[in-house]
């Protein structure tokens, strides 16, 4: 006869088999646990924002903490930066675990990676672009600035630093002509010390993702919002114009560079509410 006392399972047995069951409910299927979808009783959106290349998630701490004291939830999950074919299906993941709507904020080739993610995804309700790649379907970031004067583009912008089956590149601090710089050409606005400190945290982009196509847009079904930096270095003003009009956008301007929402939050924080509004 078997004793009650041999039948116990060790506690550690029993703390690990309940994990390994919640996270197998979580992502049985590929989906998300049921709980995480329920609706939300906020009729706000919750704020998405998507960081760009040479940048990571505290690109948006001026913008984050004004959204916040208005009483939103916001989020600002980390870009890998490989090309749209591999961070738009983990942004898409992530937003479906998202409860409630959504308002999908982009900045730079943080657009790509929207624009396809929010493919599909029904309660994103806006999607708002900031100095931000608008693509359509099969375009690559070469496509939109390939031949323009962006400065990403020219002769010794980058340090190359090989990697498994291909190259990281990051911005140089200094100047390689016709390369004007960090300074002068992605973070034009922003004070020397800011910059300075930029250019050290800067996360590389991979080659790979400028020959990489975007997918069926999302902005063909969803409504969309976006500010133009009209001294933008990195995506010429005549590119980001083109887009945004062939999206349908509603244009907003500000006298500002490529880092707008470093250096002009509140015009950023004021697209990103009129996006909100409408959702309600």
């Amino acid at each position: 006869m078997i004793s009650e006392k041999s039948t116990r399972l060790p506690s550690h047995i029993i703390a690990m088999s309940a994990v390994l069951v919640l996270v197998a409910l979580v992502f049985s299927g590929g989906r998300p646990a049921a709980a995480t979808l329920q609706a939300s009783s906020d009729p706000r959106p919750t704020i998405v924002l998507v960081h760009g290349d040479w940048a990571d998630a505290s690109s948006w701490n001026n913008v984050i903490a004004p959204l916040q004291d208005r009483g939103f939830t916001v989020v600002a999950p980390p870009n890998t930066l490989r090309g749209p074919s591999q961070d738009a299906p983990y942004l898409a993941s992530y937003l479906q675990t998202i409860p409630g709507p959504i308002v999908l904020v982009a900045h730079s080739y943080g657009g790509f990676v929207t624009t396809n993610a929010a493919t599909g995804i029904p309660n994103v309700k806006a999607l708002v672009y900031i100095d931000a790649f608008v693509p359509d379907e099969n375009e690559t970031a070469l496509d939109l600035v390939g031949g323009t004067s962006s400065c990403v583009t020219q002769d010794g912008a980058f340090n190359a630093v090989p990697i498994d089956g291909g190259l990281d590149l990051y911005l140089r601090w200094e100047a390689h002509p016709p390369y004007a710089g960090f300074k002068e050409c992605f973070a034009n606005g922003v004070d020397e010390e800011t910059a300075a400190v930029l250019a050290a945290t800067q996360r590389p982009a991979s080659a790979a993702q400028f020959d990489d196509p975007s997918g069926a847009p999302a902005w063909m079904t969803i409504p969309s919002w976006a500010l133009l930096g009209t001294l933008d270095n990195v995506i010429p003003p005549a590119v980001q114009e083109e887009m945004y009009g062939r999206a349908g956008a509603h244009v907003s301007r500000v006298r500002a560079g490529h880092l707008s929402l470093i250096t002009r939050p509140n015009a950023v924080v004021r697209v990103i509410l009129s996006a909100a509004e409408a959702t309600t």
